[in-house]
């Protein structure tokens, strides 16, 4: 009698290089004419698609139809409907204008015969010009804080299931508490993460890293609106209380970043009221540099009980 052998082979040990593979695929889109691409983005919420990857597949979208040496410096968007993770998403790209120095391009998101989202992107030729900025806010450096994944997995192991996706980031948030933070302002809640993809990106494509950063800024800047309502999902202990929802998102690039890099994120929102939240953020690297700025109002309705 002859016995067959199983042979099972070893789990594989995921790798940065892996988690950076999969949040490249998070941006990926297919061209299917010359101003025409379609992509796939996975939920931020039951049924309703991340908007930062939809606007971050837009912006790849145009950044694809502007010839090299330019490179993006702003965005403005809006999310119109909530878009379905279950179905691609097609991006129509309008070149609106191709100047000397500067370029505009229009991207119009559409699924089911419907626009879902709208996004504006201006490019330009680099420039020598003085150079200034604000000073980066002093906190704990990344190393110093806590990874908010076990504890949100021990909290929360279905929701935690369900967005393995974020997975392939990093997130350290800063507690409110920590001495030596910059004073609040009245009215203003205030608060600091920092933030980068979870593996290196590959070199010689800053559009690549202005779209990963472009997904990554609108991970907190919606609970930074609701901050005294209810804390980050990634932080959060308890059901959620409010509902949340992007309604508009804009972005300035300042000087080259890598979004494979720790970034801080310092949010403040000023402002809430009429069922919506204003929050403003700017991006700063290890070296104090303020690389990006970025305003967004959401959505904010308390959940029926």
């Amino acid at each position: 009698m002859s016995y067959a052998v199983r042979v099972t082979e070893a789990p594989r040990t995921t790798t940065a290089a892996d988690t950076a593979e999969r949040f490249v695929e998070l941006l990926r889109i297919d061209r299917l004419d010359e101003n025409l691409f379609r992509g796939r983005c996975h939920a931020g919420a039951p049924l309703r698609a991340f908007g930062g990857q939809v606007a971050a597949q837009a912006l790849t979208a145009a950044g694809r139809t502007i010839d090299g040496g330019r490179h993006v410096h702003s965005l403005h968007s809006y999310f119109l409907r909530p878009g379905d993770p279950r179905h691609p998403i097609d991006y129509e790209v309008d070149r609106v204008r191709d100047g000397f120095s500067y370029a505009t391009r229009r991207v119009t998101a559409v699924q089911h015969g419907e626009v879902i989202f709208t996004l504006s992107a201006s490019f330009k030729t680099p420039e020598e010009e003085p150079d200034r900025h604000s000073a980066a806010p002093v906190v704990p450096a990344p190393e110093e804080l806590p990874d908010p994944f076990p504890a949100w997995a021990a909290a929360a192991p279905e929701d935690y299931e369900r967005a393995a996706v974020f997975r392939t980031l990093q997130l350290r948030f800063v507690p409110a508490d920590t001495p030596g933070l910059p004073g609040q302002l009245p009215g203003t809640p205030q608060q600091f993460v920092w933030l980068r993809t979870g593996g290196r990106l590959p070199d010689g494509d800053p559009l690549l890293q202005v779209c990963a950063l472009t997904y990554l800024s609108d991970l907190t800047l919606a609970s930074t609106a609701a901050i005294d309502l209810q804390a980050h999902r990634f932080q959060r202990l308890e059901p959620p209380r409010i509902v949340l929802a992007s309604l508009d998102h804009a972005m300035w690039f300042h000087r080259p970043f890598r979004a494979d890099e720790w970034l801080l994120f310092a949010q403040r929102s000023p402002s809430a009221s009429d069922g919506r939240g204003l929050a403003h953020g700017e991006f700063y690297d290890r070296a104090g540099r303020l690389v990006a700025s970025a305003v967004q109002e959401t959505l904010i309705r308390r959940r029926a009980v």
